[in-house]
């Protein structure tokens, strides 16, 4: 029977026949590995997902975690599912072997991830959380700190965290106040709050490893001046072994309205031991990386929500009788399917487009991160990050409109069951609501790629990515018909966000121009996903059958409704648009 999880067959046309995946293994990096290796990770990740992950969501849904003053309580099944992930080595997928890993391609772990967010996100939430953590210890811990921590996490014994946000200073990094004293020994003392910080309380692992942002006294000031620090619930011994309670307490949970599962915590550091990681005062430039990691994790997440509720709306659909045809006179005439009906097929369609977009631009930022860790040359190191730079705010952001709208549909597809709780939708809904919030406002990205990314090192990473959209441009035309169609409308769209682009830097009002952030993200994206979906459309060159006439028809859907909703916007970042910069406080 087929999943309701995710789509199999869509994850292997995206994997194999467009992005073709097996071919990393041609790279030193992944020269172990196999597609048996990958399908064989794939189907492990459904069963796991489907077996442990998926028959808990509504439960802890429905029984948040709780803090009685001394200890919180998470239901039996989070941590019976954390542990057979941990059991099946997931959470070294694509670490590198020196520290345990199985150095798969980032590729093929996040379609696996993509299972265990569709299944129940909350509960992946953890596991997502401390494979980044421990990424970040791998790339810049010390050998004492890889062998306390990062082994102890790849294990499932100890689960890790990250700690930014404060409650006076939100997304405003350069506000914190937590600080970090030094010690004779080497090791820093903090103090201070932290809030927002998911997974940081529990008695599911052992220990937990919280990376912390936190300030030096007598560094510069801003973020310049912020460095990072590993502060763990229990101290480790040199033999591994756990020590004392450290010094960091939950002050309290937050109440989410969705993802209730995952612990989000208040935590309080009161002279806490903290571990510098790296040198001082870099602690943004290290916790991007685990950032960055993260946002496009969020975006997986985003997909994943949609893609489940949109095929939970297509049963519903398929099954459910409902009304009669335009053309049908007699009221006697057996009901239909309300898949039939004209409005539910532009439903369905809309979370088709959506999902299997996002789904594609996932994989391509995924296989992205691939290529630069196995890059042959700096060239092509360099030539691959500029188009992840530019991509990652996107990969984060669309999604988590986009695939959050699909939940939408999909409650609408329900009629009036929907909204309610007995069935699913609407906790996808809520669930996937966080994410347009979660790791940076559609604001930040919009500031980031705006004010950053587009006109980083004299605009290359815009034009990296305009020469993959004209080769995908050059190999659709080539092949004539419909496709040749939808690359001369990605082109003309494509041509006029660059031109409109330098215009809004050539004006020099900056001000103005960032005022209007948000629109250009959204444009923007939907550039970029239309650009995803006409290289879905060459793959499917020369093949047929439901499967690929699917994908061309949801590909026509979103370039003929979707992408032309970029004219309107594109017009108003060509104005300057000042309205929303010269509205006032009193005016409201």
């Amino acid at each position: 029977m087929k999943s309701n999880l995710l789509s199999r067959q869509d994850l292997d046309f995206l994997l194999y026949e467009w992005l073709r995946v097996d071919e990393l293994t041609k790279r030193d990096r992944f020269s172990e590995h196999s597609r048996e290796t990958f399908d064989d990770v794939l189907d492990l990740c459904e069963q796991l997902a489907t077996r442990y992950f998926a028959p808990h969501n509504k439960k802890s849904d429905a029984n948040e975690p709780t803090f009685d003053g001394e200890r919180v309580t998470v239901i039996g099944e989070v941590k019976e599912a954390l542990d057979a992930f941990a059991e099946a080595d997931l959470l070294g997928m694509s670490m590198d072997a020196e520290f345990g890993g199985a150095q798969l391609p980032v590729t093929v772990s996040q379609a696996g991830f993509a299972w265990f967010y569709a299944a129940n996100i909350a509960t992946s939430g953890y596991a997502m959380l401390t494979v980044a953590n421990a990424n970040l210890i791998s790339k810049f811990g010390t050998a004492e700190q890889v062998d306390k921590f990062l082994r102890p996490m790849l294990a499932g014994r100890f689960s890790g965290t990250m700690a930014l946000s404060e409650t006076q200073a939100g997304s405003s990094l350069a506000d914190i106040l937590t600080r970090a004293e030094p010690q004779p020994d080497g090791t820093y003392r903090l103090f201070g709050s932290k809030m927002w910080i998911s997974g940081a309380e529990h008695e599911l692992t052992e220990n937990i490893v919280n990376l912390v942002l936190a300030k030096i006294p007598g560094g510069p000031p801003g973020t310049k001046g912020i460095s990072l620090f590993i502060v763990p619930k229990y101290l480790v011994n040199d033999d591994g072994s756990l020590g004392e309670r450290n010094k960091v307490a939950i002050a309290g949970l937050n109440h989410k309205m969705g993802q209730r599962g995952i612990t989000n915590t208040v935590l309080n550091f009161d002279g806490a031991v903290g571990y510098l990681v790296g040198e001082p005062h870099q602690g943004i430039r290290y916790m991007f990386t685990m950032m960055n990691e993260a946002r496009l994790g969020v975006g997986m997440g985003a997909v994943a929500l949609g893609y489940t509720g949109y095929l939970k709306s297509l049963q519903y659909a398929r099954e459910r009788p409902q009304g009669r045809p335009l053309t049908a006179k007699d009221p006697t005439t057996p009901q239909v399917p309300i898949i039939e009906h004209a409005d539910v097929k532009r439903m369905l369609l809309a979370q088709k487009a959506y999902v299997e977009g996002g789904l594609g631009l996932l994989l391509y930022c995924a296989k992205l991160v691939d290529l630069q860790h196995s890059a042959e040359s700096d060239e092509e190191r360099d030539a691959v990050t500029l188009l992840l730079d530019i991509l990652t705010p996107i990969g984060k952001s669309w999604p988590s409109q986009w695939c959050t709208e699909a939940n939408s549909l999909a409650i609408q597809v329900h009629g009036g069951y929907g909204y309610t709780r007995e069935y699913d939708v609407e906790q996808h809904y809520r669930d996937n609501r966080l994410n347009p919030i979660h790791e940076g406002t559609h604001g930040i990205q919009s500031l980031d790629l705006l004010g950053r990314k587009v006109t980083q090192r004299g605009g290359v990473s815009l034009a990296a990515l305009g020469a993959a959209i004209a080769a995908t441009v050059e190999a659709a035309t080539a092949e004539g018909g419909d496709a040749a169609e939808l690359a001369e409308s990605l082109s003309a769209t494509w041509q006029r966000l660059v031109d409109v682009t330098t215009a809004m830097f050539a004006s020099g009002d900056i001000e103005a121009a960032l005022a209007n952030s948000v629109v250009y993200l959204e444009a923007f994206g939907h550039i970029v996903v239309a650009w995803i979906w006409l290289e879905q459309v060459v793959a499917c060159t020369g093949r047929t059958g439901d499967f690929y006439d699917g994908k061309r028809q949801a590909a026509r859907y979103f370039f003929r409704s979707e992408l032309p909703k970029t004219g309107p916007q594109l017009d108003l970042l060509a104005a300057l648009d000042r309205t929303t910069l010269e509205m006032r406080d009193a005016w409201f």
